[in-house]
């Protein structure tokens, strides 16, 4: 079974003046999911978010919030953002000593949970915890900010994990750089959900049907679903 695209617009390019309505406008122009990237200052060199603003979005839309977590530590503020409204919460192998243990809690949380690789992470750090996770993002920029180029040499990382997966119901996401020119390579290498954050939120709402459609209709085309 090939999983369905997933077009997941990432929120750290929308208007942060006034957030509610960048959620509810991208929700109505077809986005699947909401990607809500959390950062630290200190795993990263940004701050944005936190588990409050989950809250005060989590009103604005019912699709999946998909959180991000670029911090570290990042085991005390599970709980936090799986009571916010966090669907699914990601989280990288370097922001704690027990990813395992990390996992098992978001699961205990009654979320989903995801592990996030780096460009410079190799696939080998998530091999032994495949059973505990639903969701494997593979970044093709490296983390902290939106706009960056799309780094091509990901592709390879991401057949292998591809590979790795065999089967399972695991998700292989990938956040940077994603437009109508990227989504196809990526999704030709195997991976099926797509955040996008300035291809989507670029023009303003008026264009967020068309950034998406764009963006769906190029990774459809890929995988050989468009007539």
């Amino acid at each position: 079974m090939v999983a369905p695209l997933v077009v997941a617009p990432s929120i750290l390019a929308a208007d942060f003046a006034d957030l509610g309505a960048e959620v509810r406008a991208v929700d109505a122009a077809g986005a699947d999911w909401i990607h809500v990237d959390v950062m630290d200052g200190h795993f990263v060199p940004n701050i944005t978010i936190g588990p409050d603003v989950v809250r005060a979005l989590r009103p604005h839309s019912r699709k999946p919030f998909d959180v991000h977590l670029m911090i570290a530590p990042a085991d005390p503020y599970l709980a936090a953002f799986a009571d916010a409204g966090a669907d699914l919460i990601s989280i990288h192998p370097e922001a704690g000593p027990h990813l395992h243990r990390s996992l098992q809690t978001i699961r205990a949380l009654g979320r989903q949970a995801g592990v996030v690789l780096n460009p410079g992470t190799p696939e080998s750090a998530v091999e032994p915890v495949l059973d505990l996770v639903d969701l494997v993002l593979c970044m093709t920029v490296n983390p902290g900010f939106g706009g960056q180029a799309f780094i091509g040499s990901v592709c390879e990382k991401v057949r292998r994990l591809k590979a790795m997966i065999a089967g399972r119901p695991i998700r292989l996401e990938i956040d940077g750089g994603i437009t109508p020119d990227t989504a196809a390579p990526i999704v030709q290498a195997g991976a099926d959900t797509l955040v996008a954050g300035s291809a989507v939120f670029r023009g303003g709402p008026a264009a967020y049907a068309g950034n998406i459609a764009a963006i769906r209709d190029a990774a459809a085309a890929a995988r050989g679903e468009l007539a």
